[in-house]
C-alpha cells in the first residue's frame, strides 16, 4: 500500500474528485487535478500542490487535447480515475452532436482513455469509473440509440451513462488486463455536492438543493472518495479484483445483472470506437 503513483482523477475541481485529490496528495500520489472550471480546478491544484489542466468534456477536442498533454507532460501514469460526470437537465447535444448526459459521462472518458492507452499499458496502471447505485438502474441499453432519441429523460440518460462506465470497465479488462491493465467501477454513496445541480428532475433536484435531504440521504464528498483512494492506493490482484464493480469495497453488491452482459459490453466498445472515429 506504500506505493506512489501519478494519479490523474478528472472532474477534481469539487465533490469527490476534489475530495481524492487532497487525500492523494497527503498520502504522497503525484496528483493530476482535470476539471472544467479554470479557477475552480487552478484553486484545487494550489490547495493540494498539483499540476492541473482544464478540459470541457462537453467538446472531445479538448479530451484530445487533454491526453496530448498528459501524455507530454508524465513518463507514466499509474491510475486514470475516470471521475467527471453529472446529470443535467433537457435534452441537448453537444458540439460534437452527442446528447450530452452520454458524452460527459461514458464518451469522454472511454476517448481520454483509448487515446492514453499505450501509455497506460506500459505503467501497468488501473483505470478507476465513478458510477452510481447498482451501476445503472436501466434495464435495456440500446447500442442503437445511445443519444436517446426516443424516450429522452434527464435520469434515465443519467442511469444509462453510468451503466456504460460499468460495462466499460468489464470490457477494459477482458481487452487489457492480460497486457497490464487493471480496472474498477464504483459506487461513492448518494454523495452532497453540486453534482446535480444543473437538472431540471425534481427528485435530483431536491436532493441537491434541499438542506434535510442533503443531510439526511446524502453522504460527504470525503466519504464518497474514499474507495476512490482505497482503490487508487491498493494493489490490483491483492487488494482488489479487476473488471469488477465495489459498493463499500464489496466486489459486485448489488451490481445490475445487465453489466455482466459480455455481448452488451463488447457492442457498446465497438459502437463507441465507432463514434469517435
Amino acid at each position: 500500500m506504500g506505493e506512489k503513483k501519478v494519479v490523474v482523477v478528472t472532474g477534481s475541481s469539487d465533490g469527490i474528485g476534489a475530495a481524492a485529490a487532497r487525500r492523494l496528495a497527503r498520502d504522497g500520489h503525484t496528483v493530476v487535478v482535470v476539471g472544467r472550471s479554470p479557477q475552480k480546478t487552478a484553486a484545487v491544484a494550489r490547495e493540494v500542490g498539483a499540476d492541473h489542466f482544464v478540459a470541457d468534456f462537453t467538446r472531445l477536442d479538448d479530451v484530445r487535447h487533454l491526453a496530448e498533454e498528459l501524455d507530454a507532460a508524465y513518463p507514466r501514469l499509474d491510475v486514470l480515475a475516470n471521475n467527471a460526470g453529472g446529470v443535467f437537465g433537457d435534452r441537448a447535444k453537444t458540439v460534437d452532436g452527442f446528447e450530452k448526459t452520454f458524452q460527459i459521462n461514458h464518451l469522454a472518458p472511454f476517448l481520454l482513455t483509448t487515446l492514453l492507452m499505450r501509455k497506460l499499458i506500459a505503467s501497468r496502471a488501473s483505470v478507476i469509473q465513478t458510477t452510481t447505485l447498482h451501476g445503472g438502474l436501466e434495464r435495456t441499453l440500446d447500442i442503437a440509440d445511445l443519444n436517446m432519441d426516443r424516450n429522452y429523460s434527464p435520469v434515465r440518460a443519467y442511469s444509462a451513462a453510468k451503466l456504460e462506465n460499468v460495462l466499460f470497465t468489464k470490457e477494459l479488462h477482458r481487452r487489457y488486463h492480460a497486457q497490464g491493465i487493471s480496472s474498477a467501477a464504483f459506487y461513492p454513496g448518494n454523495v452532497a455536492t453540486s453534482f446535480g445541480s444543473e437538472t431540471t428532475s425534481r427528485l435530483m433536484k431536491f436532493l441537491a438543493t434541499n438542506r434535510l435531504s442533503r443531510a439526511v440521504l446524502l453522504t460527504t464528498p470525503d466519504k464518497g472518495a474514499e474507495q476512490l483512494v482505497w482503490l487508487t492506493g491498493g494493489r490490483p490482484g491483492i487488494d482488489w479484483a479487476s473488471g469488477e464493480f465495489y459498493a463499500k469495497k464489496t466486489p459486485g453488491k448489488g451490481l445490475n445483472p445487465l453489466a455482466n452482459d459480455v455481448d452488451l459490453a463488447r457492442r457498446l466498445w465497438e459502437r463507441s470506437e465507432q463514434l469517435i472515429g
